[in-house]
């Protein structure tokens, strides 16, 4: 008799997650299984259940790529990984390995790549099936809650840091300090720019001050692009904020021959960025999209070396519809972890 596992389902792009017993995975060529100990929950996830998004995913779908357990069951010819090591599995769940991209070090950017919890199943789940050769090994000694987040959180605005060129003579721009935000400001730090943090709340500015932010600006209080052109403008501004007004106050927050790094996706797909300005102010524009199986390497390392300092909050399955609501709500202080 086949075996079954609990996971959070979604059936419909306008119904709520339901927990449910599913069959439990096997593992096929190249692939394992993990036993998920902790799955964050990313605003994508939210995105992906709503269908919110114009390449809509799988249904059904488990969703969830921040999972992270220990692997149980290894397919054949798997080389990458064996039963008993602690792994992670990222939104990066397949790429082909052969195309331009994938032998150039962009994997990020395969044609043929598959996402996990969107084409994929993902951790919303006691058990999730894996590609072997795109999991993470996670180090000896970091707690699966704190990997969790890092394995998408981290890696997105590790690698945003990364194409934004910040160095340590540097403003940085971090606008939105929540999930995403409160590690993108860590790894500009580690980089050893300076950091003027932006949101609307001030207990997520008190959080930024804590984890080294050396400026913060409350939007609702005083205008961000003034504020940080009193500074002298950003060299970089990175965008984790899922709001369209936020893309558009970060790029006219930017010194001349700034950068503006786009990495939040929110459900309104556009912004309006003036093309004069751009041209004669020598901005860059860059698209950053999570980040290749050595940044997820580089963030864990970091993060074992105790450089970054992951905040969650602890929740249980059962109670997925409520966390999104409060993510939607902006009532949680940086990232959601699923204790399995």
């Amino acid at each position: 008799m086949a075996q079954t596992m609990q996971a959070a389902v979604v059936h419909s792009f306008t119904e709520p997650l339901r927990l449910e017993e599913v069959a439990k995975p096997e593992p096929g060529i190249g692939e394992v299984v993990v036993k998920i100990e902790a799955s964050g929950l990313c605003h994508t996830d939210i995105h992906a259940a709503h269908g919110d998004w114009p390449v809509k995913p799988k249904l059904p779908l488990i969703p969830g790529h921040e999972g992270v357990g220990i692997v149980e069951m290894v397919g054949a010819g798997v080389t990458e990984v064996k039963e008993g090591d602690r792994v992670a599995v990222p939104w990066l769940g397949y790429a082909c390995g052969t195309c331009r991209y994938c032998v150039s070090g962009w994997e990020t950017l395969c044609e043929q790549q598959l996402n996990t919890g969107y084409f994929l199943d993902g951790g919303y789940a006691q058990y999730a099936k894996a590609y072997a050769r795109y999991v993470g090994k996670v180090p000896k000694g970091v707690d699966p809650m704190a990997a969790a987040p890092l394995t998408c959180a981290g890696v997105t605005t590790y690698k945003a840091i990364k194409v934004s060129g910040a160095r340590s003579s540097d403003l940085v721009a971090i606008f939105g300090i929540g999930g995403l935000g409160h590690l993108a400001l860590q790894y500009a730090k580690i980089a050893g720019a300076t950091v003027v943090a932006v949101d609307l709340v001030d207990e997520k500015l008190e959080l930024a001050k804590k984890l080294g932010a050396d400026y913060t600006v409350n939007g609702l209080k005083e205008d961000p692009v003034e504020a940080i052109k009193k500074l002298g403008g950003a060299d970089a501004a990175i965008s984790v904020a899922v709001a369209p007004k936020a893309f558009e106050q970060a790029y006219r927050s930017l010194r001349r021959g700034g950068t503006l790094v786009f990495v939040a996706l929110p459900a309104d797909n556009y912004v309006q960025l003036p093309i004069f300005e751009t041209v004669l102010n020598g901005i860059k524009i860059v698209g950053s999209i999570v980040g290749t199986r050595l940044d997820l390497a580089e963030v864990f390392d970091l993060h074992a070396a105790g450089r970054t300092q992951v905040i969650y909050e602890k929740r249980h399955l059962e109670d997925v519809n409520r966390a999104f609501e409060e993510i939607e709500k902006a009532q949680v202080p940086a990232r959601l972890v699923f204790e399995m």
